[in-house]
């Protein structure tokens, strides 16, 4: 592992709580904790100071920099002995923290900024992340469970390799289990009204699942050789994607997504699964492009 621990911070009650566990993370790393702040209004030219009607206190620059201190306090606090510094990044928020991902090891967000809408569950800046970041992106929402298992979502070995790679590293860092989940099922299983199910009709429900659970120890078995000292408790069930995973998130502490499953098309950098679970997750969310571990 290497880089900082990136986190940015909008002075919302999200960004804190990003910054609580983006230094948990820096810690448990060894890594720096990186905390930025990003604003276009430098480039609209806005004088930084105080307008000369209002208080000289009340400028730009004193907004940003009580942001920024006001982060590196709550992260100190959270995680005493990290090692944080701070910048501030003229531009868009997204393309800013974007860039930052280059060289990053995480890029911690809040689930919905101080820009956000009421009726909005997830912030466009976590999304845009979450499918273009060049690190795994964690997405932090609901207080997790701090003595529960880290969770990743399984769809095979070829898709998966880079979530499950990260939650086991994830694992391995908090001293906890990983549950490894992976859910299958057939038209009936989503609710399909035709009249006759193909997959129910090319073979028994047994063999299916004992298929299925094969599919998730070969995704497995290599990292559980590179891990040893993680207890896996592997689990196959029987559903509908979505619900089933975003359930299993209640006991979790973190739960590890792909950007994309086995459905997406090419032009869609985030899939519907993992879009799904960052909207309605009851705990914090990873976010793992392939070839990113």
């Amino acid at each position: 592992m290497s880089g900082p621990v990136v986190v940015g911070v909008d002075g919302s009650p999200s960004a804190l709580a990003a910054v609580e566990a983006a230094a948990q993370e820096a810690l448990m790393r060894g890594a720096r904790l990186h905390v930025v702040h990003a604003f276009i209004w430098p480039a609209m030219h806005v004088p930084p100071g105080g307008s000369p009607l209002g208080p000289p206190a009340g400028g730009v620059r004193e907004s940003v920099e009580h942001v920024l201190a006001e982060a590196v306090e709550r992260a100190l606090a959270a995680a005493p002995g990290v090692v944080a510094d701070h910048a501030v990044i003229p531009g868009e928020p997204v393309t800013a923290l974007e860039a930052e991902s280059r060289t990053a090891q995480l890029m911690v967000v809040g689930h919905r900024g101080s820009g956000g809408f009421a009726g909005l569950r997830l912030g466009s800046t976590s999304v845009h992340l979450a499918a273009h970041s060049h690190c795994p992106v964690m997405v932090v929402r609901d207080r997790p469970v701090k003595d529960g298992p880290v969770l990743v979502a399984v769809d095979g070995p070829r898709h998966s390799h880079g979530a499950i790679a990260f939650a086991f590293q994830e694992a391995s860092l908090r001293g906890a289990d990983l549950v490894a989940l992976h859910v299958w099922g057939t038209w009936s299983d989503h609710g399909d009204t035709r009249p006759l199910d193909v997959v129910d009709l090319i073979g028994d429900v047994e063999t299916l699942q004992a298929h299925e659970e094969q599919l998730l120890d070969e995704a497995l078995s290599e990292h559980r050789r590179e891990h040893p000292e993680v207890p896996v408790r592997a689990r196959v069930v029987r559903g509908r994607t979505r619900p089933t995973l975003i359930e299993a998130s209640r006991g979790a502490q973190l739960m590890v997504v792909g950007a994309r499953g086995r459905g997406g098309f090419t032009g869609l950098l985030l899939g519907s699964v993992s879009q799904a679970v960052l909207h309605h997750a009851h705990c914090p969310v990873a976010v793992v492009r392939s070839g990113l571990t």
